[in-house]
């Protein structure tokens, strides 16, 4: 069985998505600043001058950023960038591109899609060359970009290596690629490297660089570490309408995050509360969680008793239906999951024992 999204206004949504946090307050001091007088719109501005001085610092010289609304605009207008119209991209078959974008690659930036049953979320170099005997068939969408996600939406991880050996597969072949990069924080300090060494030993052409699921208010970006990989970049931003009358807002977000240690702290946060997250959980009776958490999520299987006191409680999504036929749940951690929402959310799971350990 598929996933499942809970629903309920009257539920706790602390652990339904690190979207849930709120904004980290030193961004809320940079947001106040760039406040302070008028500036110039659509990214002449000052602010957006010292992101893009940034970006060349962490991703090279030629590197360019373009601020946008979320992330899924980042990847539409990244993957239109990268193919021609009779092109298409490679993604996991659990990709949020596939997945949990409504279908905007498909409707508003005409992309195919050809997703891979990849085990662990995560592409290999066998699904690009699985793809290869479309080439050059006038009947099929050329397979022209891989898209891979970093980390997965699974809570998984990529090696530096692995995705290297993606990367060098692809490009072999002649195509672009491309990272959904939502929670690449995440991903870079689990892996702990900085956000630029992650990219640059990807061999990514173009980043979707995340900040809403980190800290930030409304601030994503698209990042080309090689332009020789895009066209129209700020054509197909605009009409995609995802160009920003007063960029500086976002602009002053993400220089915040990134050009400071925030970005690390952030993550570190979330991930390390996962992980404690999971330890705790493991420790209940019934309870296995399949693999120590990588990144800030949790997939706990579960009693279906203990699944339903935690979904009574809390907005807490079923992942999937384990082959004992019990439940499990997504549970996600973010930039401000404290130790005591933690300490409430076990007090709810573990209930019956404690209950029977009194009677």
């Amino acid at each position: 069985m598929g996933k499942q999204r809970s629903s309920g206004t009257h539920l706790d949504p602390s652990f339904a998505s690190d979207n849930v946090a709120g904004v980290s307050p030193s961004i809320l001091t940079a947001l106040g600043e760039a406040n302070q007088s008028a500036a110039v719109p659509y990214g002449g501005d000052t602010t957006s001058a010292q992101l893009l001085e940034w970006t060349k610092s962490e991703f090279g010289s030629q590197a360019e950023i373009y601020p946008v609304f979320n992330g899924t605009g980042a990847n539409v207008v990244a993957l239109q960038a990268m193919l021609p119209r009779w092109g298409a991209a490679i993604c996991s078959i659990g990709a949020h591109l596939n997945n949990d974008e409504g279908a905007a690659p498909e409707r508003l930036g005409a992309i195919k899609l050809l997703p891979r049953p990849a085990s662990e979320g995560k592409l290999t170099s066998a699904d690009i060359e699985a793809e290869l005997g479309a080439m050059g068939f006038v009947h099929a969408a050329q397979p022209l970009a891989v898209t891979v996600t970093q980390s997965t939406e699974v809570g998984t991880l990529y090696s530096l290596e692995e995705l290297a050996t993606v990367a060098a597969t692809a490009h072999r072949h002649g195509m672009g690629v491309h990272i959904d990069g939502a929670r690449l924080s995440n991903a870079a300090a689990a892996l702990g490297v900085g956000i630029g060494e992650l990219v640059a030993h990807s061999g990514a052409d173009v980043v979707s660089l995340g900040g809403t699921k980190n800290g930030a208010l409304a601030a994503e970006a698209v990042v080309v570490i090689n332009p020789d990989r895009v066209a129209g970049m700020g054509y197909i931003r605009k009409y995609s309408m995802q160009l920003a009358s007063k960029q500086r807002f976002i602009a002053a977000q993400l220089l915040e995050l990134f050009s400071t240690e925030l970005w690390h702290r952030n993550a570190h946060h979330a991930n390390t509360q996962a992980a404690r997250l999971g330890e705790r959980l493991q420790a209940l009776e019934g309870v296995h969680v399949q693999a120590q958490p990588s990144v800030n999520a949790v997939f706990p299987e579960v009693p279906v008793d203990m699944a339903a006191r935690i979904q009574s409680t809390y907005l807490a999504h079923t992942w999937d239906t384990a082959p004992s036929g019990n439940p499990v749940l997504r549970l996600m951690c973010s930039w401000e999951t404290t130790d005591e929402q933690i300490d409430d959310l076990m007090s709810c799971a573990a209930a019956s024992e404690l209950v029977h350990e009194r009677g």
